[in-house]
């Protein structure tokens, strides 16, 4: 018997810690997301699209790739090294479809930060001018990149540790609110960074706490050296940059292929800067020598980790998020799904690897996803595909942009913020919706643009949580004795068989950033559950004791319908008389599930809503006005779904 239960003990102890196949594949398929969608690849519908998107969104790589570099404080090659690895790495780990991984504005800046500290431009004339092995460029030019290539190393380490650690469950915590102020202060530091070249002044740099008003100060000071020839040039280049934009955005449902102006002013420029001889003639800034080739990978300076924290935890943070969001937003817009704590791990990984090739800080920038959107990428083909175009920059063509000037490049990057800087708009709607998160935007703004963006994004989440504590206490949850007015309503006012196509559900509890993606996956799980038996309308107060959400979102199921609604229309009843205040997120996702029930025929109902939530959901959503959704009690809602029932039964059998 002793022999026996060793044995089983041994079998049951070799199944628990030997290493299944599939479970092998499965861990696989979740960590190389390549995987699961290369293999299903469809080459005749999707290979044409990623090849139109890999092409536009090359041009786009190498432009922002130069401009970029020259905002990191760095060489611009580097810039373009920086386009074409971290996009290799996050196709094969990324989940986003649409998310092109490459040189951001926000982590340039925050590197050039590091880099001008600890390599500052004076040192140039200390270090030995002589061409070191690598591309020929300077030691100074070198010692710079080294720095970059530390902080994206460090940055990209945190990102991998936070995966580890599964930090990507907080995410909630980074409302819409606080990540559109902290990327729209971070874009006017962009701007304001830019100044010098638009302007075509020499500037020393200018960083640290209320460095954003040390710059303006400095050239009003100084606006007699303003040369009239780069702020021509930078005006015209605006100017063509914008209206060429704005004419591809109207004509893009007509026109297959849009222009791809940004490389169109490049060419030209380059051109009419070689011909008239800018550079000596009017002392425009140019681009200058542009190496070939890519040099063999070697590792940063491990020395200076410790000097360069502060901006990894900036880039670790900072990129992330402005990364997330697009991600989240283009799976929202594709419908697929992408996981938060994968996507520290594409990007953490985005940041190591290509250290180790000259690399500066990447993210995903907003400029390069709406490419993507406007030429119908399906796939990450079409970021692998830009990155064959991008070699054959680096090989080929680099050398060819050495005349560019850097107000051209500069306005590059200021209208490739534009989408950053319109966020402004948003203040409106934030205002009619949730003054309180109105509030948040602005503080996060003015904190961002006063100290730095990674300053902005923890003050605004620190400030979100501060105030949904102080708002959660005069929560209110519904008693017994509505729920048990509830069930008498709809026990008398309903027949049987429209009773089974009705859901009634409470919310008890604020809808807020905290708590809406649970009771939207709560909600859509309570739709689409089907039962084998019907359910007694006597067991309905056993729901009393379920709850629907968890302690943040308490909401309670009053008559869950058991039917299949799988041929005829199902309707849904929210009563919203628990639902003490609602944030932005809260009425964002009110009108999501609305728009995902009337999607799957489903009629949505919204009972004991307050003014405010009706003005502010009927602000942000186009709802149906065809039918009403609002009403005052739960027994007007079942009278309304009763009407319109008896009504489609007249309309079928007048059509008979």
């Amino acid at each position: 018997m002793t022999g026996a239960k060793r044995k089983k003990k041994s079998v049951l102890w070799s199944k628990m810690h030997m290493p299944h196949c599939e479970d092998f594949k499965q861990w696989c398929r979740r960590r190389l997301p390549i995987l699961e969608w290369a293999t299903h690849y469809n080459l005749k519908e999707n290979l044409l699209p990623d090849a139109v998107s890999g092409i536009m969104l090359a041009v786009q790589q190498v432009t922002q790739g130069l401009a970029f570099a020259v905002l990191s404080s760095v060489h611009p090659v580097f810039g373009l090294y920086g386009s074409l690895f971290p996009a290799i790495i996050y196709a094969i780990f990324g989940m986003g479809r649409h998310v092109a991984t490459g040189t951001f504005a926000l982590t340039s800046l925050i590197s050039a930060n590091a880099v001008e500290r600890l390599v500052p431009l004076n040192s140039q004339n200390l270090t030995t001018q002589s061409n070191t092995s690598v591309l020929g460029l300077s030691d100074f030019e070198m010692q710079r990149i080294g720095v970059a290539a530390a902080v994206s190393f460090l940055g990209g380490v945190i990102q991998v540790a936070m995966f580890v650690l599964q930090l990507g469950s907080a995410t909630f915590l980074l409302t819409e609110p606080v990540i559109s102020a902290m990327t729209t202060g971070a874009a006017t530091h962009v701007v304001t960074s830019q100044v010098k070249y638009l302007l075509g002044m020499k500037m020393p740099y200018i960083s640290g706490p209320l460095g954003f008003f040390y710059i303006y100060a400095y050239v009003f000071e100084n606006i007699k050296s303003v040369r009239l020839e780069a702020l021509l040039l930078s005006l015209l280049s605006i100017v063509v940059l914008v209206l060429v934009k704005e004419l591809n955005e109207q004509f893009k449902r007509k026109i297959k292929i849009v222009l791809p102006i940004d490389l169109v002013l490049i060419i030209a420029a380059s051109f009419t800067c070689y011909c008239t001889n800018m550079e000596n003639t009017y002392g425009l800034e140019v681009v200058g020598h542009i190496p070939k080739g890519i040099p063999p990978p070697r590792a940063p300076p491990m020395n200076i980790l410790s000097a360069v924290i502060t901006e990894a935890f900036g880039v670790a943070l900072v990129g992330y998020v402005a990364s997330l969001a697009l991600a989240q937003g283009s799976a929202k817009k594709f419908k697929y799904s992408v996981d938060d704590n994968q996507e520290f791990l594409a990007h953490g990984l985005s940041n190591v690897i290509p250290s180790f090739f000259f690399c500066i800080p990447s993210a995903a920038a907003m400029g390069r996803t709406a490419v993507l959107y406007s030429t119908g990428a399906k796939t990450q083909v079409a970021c692998l595909i830009s990155c064959i175009f991008i070699l054959i920059v680096i090989y080929a063509i680099g050398p060819l942009l050495y005349w560019l000037p850097m107000c051209v490049l500069a306005s590059i990057i200021v209208v490739g913020l534009k989408g950053m800087l319109i966020q402004f708009r948003d203040l409106k709607k934030y205002w009619n919706v949730d003054k309180i998160d109105w509030g948040i935007w602005v503080s996060t703004y003015i904190f961002t643009i006063c100290f730095a963006a990674n300053v902005g994004l923890l003050f605004g989440v620190v400030c979100t949580i501060a105030i949904v504590i102080g708002r959660f206490p005069r929560a209110k949850t519904l008693s017994i004795k509505n729920m048990k007015e509830m069930e008498f309503k709809v026990k008398t006012e309903m027949d049987d068989e429209t009773l089974q196509q009705v859901k009634i559900i409470s919310i008890n509890n604020p809808l807020v950033f905290l708590n809406v993606k649970k009771f939207h996956t709560d909600l859509m799980n309570i739709i689409q559950k089907e039962n084998a038996s019907n359910q007694p309308l006597d067991e309905i107060s056993k729901c009393e004791q379920n709850t629907l959400l968890n302690s943040l979102s308490n909401g309670i199921c009053n008559e869950e319908a058991t039917q299949p609604c799988l041929n005829q229309k199902c309707s849904l009843i929210l009563d919203c008389s628990g639902l003490t205040f609602s944030d932005y997120s809260g009425v964002s996702m009110l009108v999501e599930v609305y728009m995902d029930c009337k999607n799957k025929s489903v009629d949505v109902s919204l009972v004991h809503c307050t003014a405010s939530l009706i003005k502010a959901m009927k602000y942000w959503g186009n709802l149906d006005s065809e039918k009403p959704i609002f009403f005052e009690s739960v027994s007007a809602a079942i009278s309304n779904i009763h009407l319109n029932k008896n009504l489609s039964k007249l309309s079928d059998h007048s059509e008979i």
